[in-house]
């Protein structure tokens, strides 16, 4: 693919959107490198449950954070998360984390701490990043800004499916999930720091009815017309 120059993609949207999926599909599509900012969050979340830290003793969770130092490997499969040498990938998708993740992540000072290490991340450009506030907070300049979502229904369904495949005797029933993340969508909105809100000059992409693929190929030709130096905005949704 001819570039004329190098992009940063920001993907944000709701839990069980298929952000992950999609932002790490479409870097490889652009040979960019893709960052998984909500695994640096529940990353964070794991160490603090091990060590038995609430998230209401912000000092101790900022102490420890920056302790902590984790890495985002790409691999063919996906991407692995180390943090302080240890290989957390599976670790860090568990159901209790991801009740947990929102109470954490809506910790202003960890944010800082995290948002920073983002945004060194990208500031050689070429970077496909996503998360609940990246087009409004951690890259307010990227060029292609994304905000994909789909119906509680289908996210819960999703989710549901692919926890399923890891782990056949699964405890908790479909209804739980969707209002689990019915419930982390609440608080996503309404967390004081970065709440989750779709940036004014971002693209809206509803994936209720859409194949990966479909999806995937949407977000790559915007980022090929932002490439090529056409300014045009596509307004959808």
């Amino acid at each position: 693919m001819q570039q004329r120059h190098k992009i940063n993609v920001a993907i944000d949207g709701p839990a069980g959107a298929g952000k992950s999926t999609i932002a790490r599909l479409v870097s490889k599509e652009l040979g960019y490198v893709y960052i998984d900012t909500g695994a640096m969050y529940r990353a964070v979340t794991l160490k603090a449950m091990e060590k038995q830290i609430p998230p209401n003793d912000e000092l101790k969770i900022v102490e420890l954070t920056k302790q902590l130092d984790i890495e985002l490997i790409a691999t063919e499969s996906g991407q692995k998360v180390i943090v302080n040498g240890i290989d957390l990938t599976e670790s860090i998708r568990s159901n209790e984390i991801n009740k947990q993740v929102s109470k954490f992540a809506g910790i202003s000072k960890l944010r800082e701490i995290l948002v920073e290490k983002q945004q060194q991340l990208a500031s050689s450009k070429g970077v496909v990043m996503d998360g609940r506030d990246i087009a409004t907070h951690v890259l307010p300049n990227a060029e292609v800004k994304i905000f994909l979502t789909a119906s509680v229904e289908e996210r819960a369904s999703r989710r549901y499916k692919e926890m399923l495949e890891k782990t056949p005797e699964l405890t908790i029933t479909l209804e739980q999930l969707k209002n689990d993340i019915s419930l982390r969508d609440q608080m996503d909105l309404e967390r004081t720091a970065s709440p989750l809100k779709m940036a004014e000059d971002a693209i809206k992409v509803d994936s209720t009815n859409m194949t990966i693929v479909e999806v995937v190929q949407t977000i790559k030709e915007l980022c090929i017309k932002k490439m090529g130096g056409d300014n045009h905005v596509i307004q959808n949704g």
